[in-house]
């Protein structure tokens, strides 16, 4: 490059200075996590509200029972977020473990309950304190999605495991063990009763390993396993695997072929909420019908609050509605993927891109089967849909990321510089580490000696 040459400005310095300038600054991931990630939370309430208030109106004559029940499981999601925000690094790594164990050891007694009602050994999937329905564990009258524990252990246990190995990662031995064995393991019991959330982990895993620089023929390897696996659970289904049963219809194939192959007089079966959701769409038009207004929560579509809430969102709010949602989505996986790319630390890197990937994955599956481009999967929408161990995990994964953006170099020292109040960083946050001072650059053309080297050109 000449010296009269001026290097060539991106283009958001170009055409979009003052947002450039906004997210130069040292807290702007932060603040971008917050905001998409509250909007988002704010707006899931709503439409739960929304697509639920006349049907619990109707059946438990309460129209406030639905929003109750999300807006409690919404305190317990914040509440985790604030607890994770909280932590350091170097806890969340020795927490992994202990959620992953106890996530394996719940779905395990979730797969066995289940497997011995399909098997008529038992007549109600229950033992003892503990019953199944399907995703959920009851243990007396908690409920609990093991599958929503077994993500956040996986990307803690994963990252930790990933930052350790290193550079040792290059050789297969090392890449395999222990990660391949006990991810397959998960895979099963996940994929039994849930072959939606087996997807989002094997998407989660490989985030993680694309981020740990692993060579690209591992990934055509998993993503044989991978074919290889979802094959299998389509066929389990058959033997009683989630909602399957013996000597009926296979309903995973069944959402395969409908997806491929809709049929042209759909009334019932694998292709009406596909079919609903599109009516949904088409009838909302740009602007919507109005909160409340949508005609698929009075039973048209099963599930309108939970995995088809997208299609609420689209008749109520129009496209307008959609592409707020879209947009909030996009800045949050612009925020995960940033954080990871600021950080130092290989374990908050890697961290930060597992729980971006798995939202994201969760998103794109999730939207995707509402409007015909993927198949249908069961899995809900994130801080939209309705669910109470879906919010709780995915805002404790949220505080993970918030406490991984202040720990961004920038970050933390702009939070060193000027320290909050006290009694802010007893009730918030507590200050991040400092990170180690940046080493100075090399004059241009220059090449640093080695110490105790020749000097000589």
């Amino acid at each position: 490059m000449g010296e009269d040459q001026k290097p060539r400005q991106s283009l958001s310095r170009q055409y979009l200075p003052a947002i450039h300038g906004l997210l130069a600054r040292p807290l702007s991931s932060y603040y971008l996590l917050i905001a998409s990630s509250g909007l988002l939370l704010l707006i899931g309430l709503t439409m739960v509200f929304s697509a639920t208030s006349v049907k619990s109106y109707g059946e438990h004559g309460n129209a406030f029972s639905a929003i109750r029940s999300q807006a409690i499981f919404a305190a317990l999601g914040l509440l985790g977020f604030w607890v994770c925000q909280r932590l350091p690094a170097r806890t969340l790594r020795v927490l992994g473990r202990y959620v992953l164990v106890l996530a394996i050891a719940l779905l395990a007694l979730l797969d066995l309950l289940v497997a011995l009602k399909s098997a008529k050994v038992i007549g109600t999937a229950k033992l003892g304190p503990f019953s199944a329905n399907l995703l959920w564990l009851y243990v007396g009258p908690i409920a609990i999605q093991p599958s929503e524990l077994a993500k956040l252990g996986v990307v803690l246990w994963g990252a930790d495991v990933i930052a350790r190995k290193g550079a040792a990662l290059g050789h297969w031995r090392e890449l395999a063990m222990p990660l391949f064995p006990l991810v397959g393991l998960l895979f099963v019991l996940v994929g039994y009763n849930d072959l939606g959330t087996m997807l989002v982990m094997l998407a989660l895993i490989v985030g993680l390993l694309w981020a740990a620089g692993v060579r690209l023929r591992v990934f055509a390897a998993l993503g044989v396993l991978g074919l290889s696996g979802v094959g299998l659970l389509v066929a389990a289904a058959s033997r009683g695997a989630g909602s399957g049963a013996v000597g009926e219809d296979n309903y995973r194939l069944e959402r395969l072929t409908a997806w491929l192959d809709p049929p042209p007089d759909c009334v019932q079966g694998a292709c009406y909420q596909l079919m609903q959701a599109r009516s949904a769409i088409y009838e909302g038009g740009w602007f919507g019908v109005g909160l409340g207004k949508s005609a698929l929560k009075w039973d048209w579509l099963p599930q309108a609050d939970n995995d088809f809430i997208f299609g609420v969102v689209a008749e109520e709010l129009g496209v307008v509605g959609c592409f707020v949602v879209l947009a909030l989505l996009s800045v949050l996986a612009y925020t995960g993927f940033r954080i990871a790319r600021r950080v130092d630390d290989p374990f908050r890197r890697l961290a930060a891109t597992g729980i971006t990937t798995w939202l994201v994955a969760q998103a794109v599956i999730n939207i995707g089967g509402v409007v015909g481009l993927l198949p249908i999967t069961g899995l809900p929408l994130p801080f939209i849909s309705a669910g109470g161990s879906a919010l709780v995990v995915t805002l404790a994964a949220i505080g993970m990321l918030a406490s991984f953006a202040r720990s961004e170099p920038d970050a933390a020292r702009a939070l060193n510089a000027r320290p909050p109040a006290r009694w802010v960083r007893l009730v918030w946050a507590p200050l991040p580490p400092l990170p180690p001072p940046r080493q100075p650059r090399p004059p241009a053309g220059r090449v640093p000696a080695k110490a105790g080297g020749d000097r000589r050109r």
